[in-house]
């Protein structure tokens, strides 16, 4: 992210200076404490006492930060050593929840911003969840399944004994699936000789898991982009939606768009992006991506009719929905403009800050109806709260019965946004809505609870 953040109003100001002053190389950090305070200084305003007891000066700061080695042993018998993180960010409103990243781009200012964004999007579900993030900067593409688990069991080894369903509570995140989650959750279960099926979500469904917790961000996403649009007397029936990623967030994002009568027609990963006109086959694309776990670039090889686009991403199509769905920063202020160019209507964040600051600014600007991540994909850590719910009561829902639970927490999610946005005088504000909304509900918790 190379934009240059703009002037905060003086309320916060002064905290923002400490924040780049103690952490002045995590640029992803800064650019998710800069997005929360622009939005919340008239909350401060409204609300004296959050500014007495130093509710922000202490939501920056996480409670506690944890960074340990993970030695573990490649196929050809060679050492490997990668690092692993765990940042607890606030756990006023109950256990620290958020999931893990596998990839090579993860450090410690990556895991801080995910870890302070969970906070304010696990408040605006309204489940008694708090905000925390982990991961490593190993990368499990190309590894077989042993290599994996011989680092997934070195990675709990040091992690254990910071976990517990009512501590803190893990879940999976870009390169941590199905197949991650159970050697992370089998070497706890081992280690503590404890089987506490609610502290790891995202778990099989045959072993405590939940029903549309795979589903769930993507879902989630559409389903804010749905509300959105329903204020206005519009839906996704007939759209052209721009989707990037090739995960279960994009997945899922494109399947739901599909069942809401619209036609998904891009996906992408690091290489690239395909653009299929007639829509994109989601079983040729699962298959690619989940089955083989191979390249998006495959993709065309079975669809002639299809184009793929190296290196790039795919912004440049004109669609009426764009959702966001790989990673933070992949859509800028070029890519806003091509978007506006081509028409589109409504934007909503599959990943977690996707958007950089100028591109929400002109989506803002431009009257385009925009969803910030922490309200937009809400959806998978709501569910895995569910999940949560079910294993403590050991029940099991349905399939429906859980969608169902879903689309009204992401109903709610999205009113309480839109309610806070009126309410500050910004209307139609959900960045402003979101923020202030969450950032409230944690608010009133810290002072309730006293200086901690």
């Amino acid at each position: 992210m190379t934009e240059t953040l703009h002037a905060l109003p003086a309320s916060v100001r002064g905290v923002f200076d400490t924040v780049q002053s103690r952490n002045p190389h995590e640029p992803e950090f800064q650019q998710a404490v800069h997005e929360v305070l622009d939005s919340i200084a008239p909350v401060l305003d409204s609300h004296p006492q959050f500014v007495e007891a130093g509710i922000v000066e202490r939501l920056v700061e996480p409670e506690r930060q944890i960074m340990f080695r993970v030695p573990w042993v490649d196929d050809a018998g060679s050492l490997q050593v990668n690092r692993g993180y765990r940042v607890q960010f606030s756990s006023v409103l109950g256990p620290y929840k958020g999931g893990l990243r596998f990839h090579p781009s993860v450090n410690l200012s990556i895991i801080k911003f995910l870890g302070f964004e969970q906070i304010f999007k696990n408040a605006l579900t309204g489940q008694g969840i708090g905000g925390g993030k982990g991961g490593s900067d190993f990368d499990p593409h190309g590894k077989s399944d042993a290599e994996v688990m011989r680092f997934c069991q070195s990675f709990m080894n040091e992690l254990y004994r910071h976990l517990g369903e009512h501590t803190d509570v893990p879940a999976g995140d870009i390169g941590v699936g199905g197949r991650e989650i159970g050697y992370l959750f089998g070497q706890y279960r081992k280690i503590t000789n404890r089987h506490e099926s609610g502290m790891f979500t995202g778990k099989g469904v045959q072993w405590g898991g939940a029903e549309v917790r795979t589903e769930a961000t993507g879902y989630g996403a559409v389903f804010f982009a749905q509300d959105m649009l329903a204020v206005h007397g519009e839906s996704f029936d007939g759209k052209r939606v721009a989707v990037s990623g090739s995960g279960n967030v994009a997945i899922y994002a494109i399947e739901k768009s599909y069942q809401l009568g619209a036609t998904p027609v891009t996906a992408s990963d690091s290489s690239g992006y395909v653009h299929d006109e007639n829509g994109i086959d989601l079983a040729l694309l699962r298959r690619i991506k989940e089955v083989e776990r191979g390249r998006i670039s495959a993709y065309v090889a079975e669809r002639p009719n299809a184009t793929f686009v190296e290196g790039a991403t795919p912004w440049e199509v004109p669609v009426d929905i764009a959702l966001p769905s790989a990673t933070q920063n992949e859509l800028d202020e070029h890519d806003a403009y091509r978007l506006i160019a081509g028409g589109v209507r409504a934007v909503a964040e599959g990943a977690n800050m996707p958007s950089t600051p100028g591109a929400v600014a002109m989506f803002q600007e431009a009257g385009v109806l925009f969803g910030p991540g922490k309200a937009a994909n809400a959806g998978g850590v709501a569910t895995s709260a569910l999940e949560m719910s079910q294993n403590a009561a050991r029940q099991r829902w349905s399939f429906d019965d859980s969608e169902a639970r879903l689309r009204t927490i992401m109903q709610n999610v999205h009113d309480s946004a839109f309610a806070a946005a009126e309410k500050y005088g910004r209307p139609g504000d959900y960045v402003l809505g979101a923020n202030a909304a969450g950032f409230e509900r944690v608010a009133h918790a810290m002072l309730a609870q006293g200086i901690i």
